[in-house]
């Protein structure tokens, strides 16, 4: 699939249809290489504001800045996602241990989300078996 949008984007491309800083939508690999986790955020940095901070090393698709459910205020960490891996890599070198609203930011790729316990629900599994106890056999015949 990702080969035909490939070929795709390049014949559009040749055809003139679109020019090249829209191609990259075509050949975009929104994977684990083009996402960043950015940690260490002020709790007052918005996803406005670290997406315009990181689009000075590329074109960001998204920022998103992870929220407490019950406090409803950042956690503190985030990710930025970029139309390519080299602008990604890019981003990363440069921000990388350096101040971002009076706080210094970890950037390191992302890592893919892990599915832990099949959504969070314990398997019903019911009352246990009953343990079956052996008594012992005695032997009451005598032999002479």
């Amino acid at each position: 699939m990702a080969a035909l949008a490939r070929i795709g984007g390049r014949h559009l491309k040749s055809a003139g249809l679109i020019n090249s800083s829209a191609s990259c939508f075509f050949t975009q690999r929104r994977g684990v290489a083009s996402k960043l986790f950015v940690g260490g955020l002020s709790f007052y940095t918005t996803e406005q504001g670290l997406s315009e901070a990181f689009s000075k090393c590329g074109q960001v698709v998204e920022a998103q800045i992870v929220m407490d459910r019950v406090s409803d205020r950042s956690k503190g960490f985030g990710f930025v996602t970029f139309a390519s891996s080299d602008e990604a890599q890019k981003a990363l070198m440069e921000f990388n241990g350096q101040q971002l609203n009076g706080r210094v930011i970890f950037v390191d790729y992302a890592k893919p989300k892990q599915i832990l316990g099949g959504g969070g629900f314990p398997i019903a599994r019911g009352p246990p078996e009953p343990a079956v106890v052996a008594v012992p056999t005695t032997d009451t015949s005598k032999s002479d």
